[in-house]
């Protein structure tokens, strides 16, 4: 019996909630193979690698979409044409250099060599190992000469999921995940389930996110998630259709029934992917649970908040 308990103090994303159980041991070769039954592995490539979050080490998960031989990075799951607005200030190191071409500059040349054109010699305080971890992390099918998508649909997703060879328990949960999405995208769009959309910006990072958490969930061997009470954040943010208030309606129609934590950030702390992973895998919300602690980790979000750090915890135990 091993317990997974999401610490989601600074709110859940699809890549905080991949990175931190990276981070916990979660096997990235494993979760890499296991994504290529999707057989979509041509149209992102998949980049992870330390980050320091307000003093602490935290593991950054990004997908990174190909469109036409230039590559996109979205550390955010940009759901449904959601774009957030997800400011990429990486420069939270509290080194003197900033890391941020990993996520602008790299894109013209990170097909051709996987040295980044900005060499290693400064020391950073802490390890390499990353570098390298990252560069085998990224699926070099070069393969840009079909037609993408403007978006894919919800029932083009579950077929895809469903003709894949992943285990049938993977496939069970990460159906789970995306059928509480696209019920609330439909419920407050007035769609049916059938007329759901992803567009593409969304699509494919979510589909990475949501199978990728169910791969590596499997992995863990995690048999309970619990979770703490999730924080929204408050304000504002721009989405396909306008400006909207935090939590974006699907994000909270997923939360129904849900404890809420009071949040004074001015961001959007819980993303739509975040929601229905919390939503779907934890089966009790509250304080940490009594159990015997075996691992944590740390899953890095793309912003940065001068009071507290942007990570996403999680302890696995017995």
């Amino acid at each position: 019996m091993k317990t997974l308990y999401i610490d989601c103090f600074s709110g859940i994303s699809g890549d905080m909630f991949i990175g931190a159980l990276l981070d916990a041991g979660g096997d990235a070769a494993h979760l890499q193979a296991e994504l290529k039954k999707l057989q979509i592995s041509d149209e992102y490539d998949l980049i992870w690698k330390h980050v320091m979050k307000n003093g602490i080490k935290a593991l950054k998960f990004d997908v990174e979409l190909k469109h036409e031989g230039h590559a996109h990075s979205h550390g955010h799951e940009h759901h449904h044409g959601h774009s957030h607005e997800h400011d990429h200030d990486h420069h939270d190191h509290d080194h003197g250099h900033h890391h941020d071409h990993d996520h602008q500059h790299d894109h013209e040349h990170q097909h051709d060599h996987h040295h980044h054109s900005h060499s290693h010699d400064h020391n950073h305080g802490y390890s390499h190992s990353h570098d390298h971890e990252h560069h085998h992390g990224r699926s070099h099918s070069h393969d840009h000469g079909h037609h993408h998508h403007d978006h894919r649909a919800y029932k083009d997703i579950v077929q895809l999921i469903e003709k894949s060879d992943l285990t049938d328990a993977v496939k069970q949960t990460a159906l789970q995940i995306f059928k509480k999405i696209g019920e609330a995208e439909g419920k407050i769009h007035g769609l049916p389930l059938e007329r759901v959309h992803f567009h593409e910006v969304g699509a494919v990072d979510s589909i990475v996110d949501i199978v990728g958490a169910a791969i590596l969930l499997h992995q863990l061997q995690i048999t309970t998630v619990k979770c703490a009470p999730v924080p929204v954040g408050v304000g504002k943010i721009r989405i396909d259709h306008g400006i909207y208030p935090v939590p974006a309606p699907a994000t909270l129609e997923m939360l129904k029934g849900i404890p809420l934590e009071q949040s004074t950030i001015r961001a959007e702390l819980t993303t739509p992917t975040g929601a229905a992973i919390a939503a779907v895998l934890a089966e009790s919300f509250g304080p940490m649970p009594s159990f015997k602690v075996e691992a944590i980790g740390y899953g890095a979000g793309t912003k940065t908040f001068p009071e507290h750090p942007n990570v996403l915890r999680v302890v696995i135990g017995d």
